[in-house]
């Protein structure tokens, strides 16, 4: 089949199905995270990352960098969201060791599938499961501090729950995202080491504010191992989120990840541009 013949038998398919996700309140698909899947900033959801109905499928994509005092991070990745019930992710992320020189790359390959509820109409939070794995490219500064391997796969649990008009009148969302993982640094330094080679259970959670349909405010928490006894911190960011329509948002946050291979006091700013393709 050629080229032209194979792109309009894609159109004319795509066509077929309802492909607009716009059937949910904007600001309830969230964002994507660092590792692409649905979420906040550092920490999955419940939620998916369209605002797809059960007849409708969406796409996004997003970009992130976060600046530290000895490291950057940049982000690229995309994710489609399938009739409000699964979605699959890819992220790559390329970090910059600014001080040293160098950088380390990995690909993370994510899936999510609703199990129960709606973050607004249900009774009791939402519920998804999903998995991420993580391939890494770059492997010698992880042989080098004692990784075990460098590839593995993080399995989550997350709940989630908006409170219309909680506090002040405003929306309150929070979320609790429960992770088994190996990962040393997202993955970014490999996966388990000396200390520890098996799955650890990992605690994450989001608590934020909703001013207007298109403000947002809030903290998040990140549960972190330290399999490699490098003094591995927890994760803690204060984000902004503005988001004028579902086309687009913009986060920008405050984060202060600890010591990151040995190099302690790493804060510094996050910045996020992300949004519905269709």
């Amino acid at each position: 089949m050629g080229l032209k013949k194979l792109i309009s038998s894609t159109l004319i398919f795509c066509t077929s199905l309802a492909w607009a996700g716009d059937g949910k309140l904007i600001g309830t698909a969230g964002l994507n995270q660092l590792e692409g899947s649905g979420g906040g900033g550092i920490v999955p959801w419940a939620t998916l990352s369209g605002y797809d109905t059960r007849d409708e499928i969406s796409a996004n994509a997003f970009i992130t960098q976060v600046n530290l005092e000895d490291y950057r991070l940049n982000v690229l990745g995309a994710s489609v969201s399938l009739y409000d019930r699964a979605e699959f992710s890819v992220a790559r992320h390329v970090f910059d060791l600014t001080t040293l020189g160098g950088e380390i790359a990995q690909t993370v390959y994510g899936a999510k599938f609703k199990l129960y509820g709606d973050v607004i109409y249900s009774d009791w939070p939402q519920l998804s499961a999903g998995v991420q794995y993580k391939d890494l490219e770059d492997t010698a500064v992880a042989n080098l501090v004692g990784s075990k391997d460098t590839s593995g796969t993080d399995v989550y649990l997350a709940a989630t729950k908006v409170h219309l008009g909680a506090v002040g009148g405003y929306n309150l969302v929070w979320n609790l995202t429960g992770r088994l993982t190996k990962a040393n640094q997202l993955g970014l330094l490999g996966f388990g080491g000396p200390q520890n080679s098996d799955y650890e259970l990992m605690l994450e959670g989001s608590l934020g504010l909703l001013f207007s349909r298109h403000f947002a405010a809030g903290v998040e928490y990140r549960q972190k191992p330290d399999n490699l006894d490098l003094g591995e911190d927890d994760w803690i960011d204060v984000f902004v989120t503005y988001i004028p329509s579902k086309k687009v948002n913009f986060t920008l946050a405050w984060a202060d990840l600890g010591s990151i291979a040995g190099a302690t006091g790493q804060k510094g700013l996050y910045f996020s541009v992300g949004g519905q393709l269709w």
